[in-house]
């Protein structure tokens, strides 16, 4: 624990992915946390991350301003993590990531605390077709209206246990004969470690980043698609065809998996994202504004993904010891 023992910090969507790293991360420094979520019945699995009566899930729904200023209520300092990839009924990327955040950012000023950090994405951006990256860019300039010193985290693509990345390919891979390779697989991505994020954006929560800054954070290694469905095969033990599929034919079937009553596959706006790099600027990299910039030396995809992966082996964890 550090000096930090007594102070508030209200994380919004902190049941999820990033949340519960980001809970830990904070936890660990001795910050009590209350983890604002509409559901907090499901969330109470985050508690014993922290010492006893550190983590406080609580009620909270960005379309009730009411709600979301009493969860701010008495905090040192905010955190907005809430995001989806993609909309389901009133689940929407502009409800969510631009009005939401907008409401959060509101809230915070009225309640005149000056910290707050805002999860963005790498790619966000205002006149982009996407509207995931468009939805991303508006809730930036919302928060940064409300609150000029909140500092913005844009990560590129995240992994971990439980991502819905290498999770979502190596699941398929058992299952189906080839991956897709949308577009022919030449995206480049920069992935980064949940937990190396999540310690960013705790030191923006302590006044450790620059007030007003947006940030951009990718690991160390930049990958095609290609080349990070061909690490996981590899680290699946699974020869798999990796199968071109143009952007037209994608679209498609992201029109059709958008029909269906569970969570899609794919989706048109992630076909739109897959046309773009998700890479961190030239810029940002001048400016210091990365993790080698604030003197994060961030974790290898090889470094994680074994830990997690192993599931998906045929004989999973104990195929090392029947291949020896």
């Amino acid at each position: 624990m550090t000096g930090q023992a007594g102070k508030i910090v209200t994380v919004f969507g902190g049941s999820g992915f990033l949340g519960r790293h980001v809970v830990r991360a904070l936890a660990n420094e001795g910050y009590r946390i209350r983890v604002a979520v509409r559901r907090p019945d499901l969330a109470g699995f985050l508690q014993p991350l922290g010492t006893v009566g550190q983590i406080m899930p609580i009620q909270a729904n960005l379309r009730d301003p009411a709600s979301v200023a009493h969860a701010i209520e008495g905090s040192d300092a905010v955190v907005n993590l809430v995001g989806i990839l993609y909309e389901t009924g009133k689940a929407t990327f502009d409800g969510l990531h631009h009005l939401g955040a907008k409401v959060i950012a509101e809230e915070t000023a009225k309640a005149g605390i000056d910290r707050m950090v805002q999860i963005s994405a790498i790619g966000a951006d205002i006149n982009s077709p996407s509207a995931y990256a468009s939805s991303k860019a508006k809730g930036e300039q919302a928060v940064l209206s409300a609150l000029p010193d909140a500092i913005i985290v844009r990560p590129s693509l995240l992994f971990g246990p439980e991502d819905d990345f290498f999770n979502k390919f190596a699941s398929m891979a058992k299952l189906s004969p080839f991956l897709p390779l949308v577009g022919g697989g030449d995206t480049q991505f920069q992935p980064a470690f949940v937990g190396d994020v999540a310690q960013v954006i705790a030191l923006g929560v302590k006044g450790y980043l620059d007030a007003g800054a947006t940030y951009e954070l990718g690991g160390p290694e930049i990958k095609s698609f290609k080349q990070l469905l061909a690490m996981t095969l590899d680290e699946i033990h699974r020869k798999r065809l990796l199968l071109p599929l143009p952007f037209w034919m994608a679209s498609t079937m992201g029109w059709f998996f958008e029909k269906l009553p569970m969570k899609p596959a794919l989706t048109r706006d992630q076909v739109t994202l897959l046309k773009s790099d998700n890479v961190v600027s030239e810029q940002a990299s001048l400016e210091h504004r990365t993790f080698e910039g604030i003197g994060i030396t961030p974790l290898a995809i090889e470094a994680v993904i074994p830990s997690y992966l192993w599931s998906y082996r045929p004989g999973g964890q104990y195929e090392a010891n029947r291949r020896a």
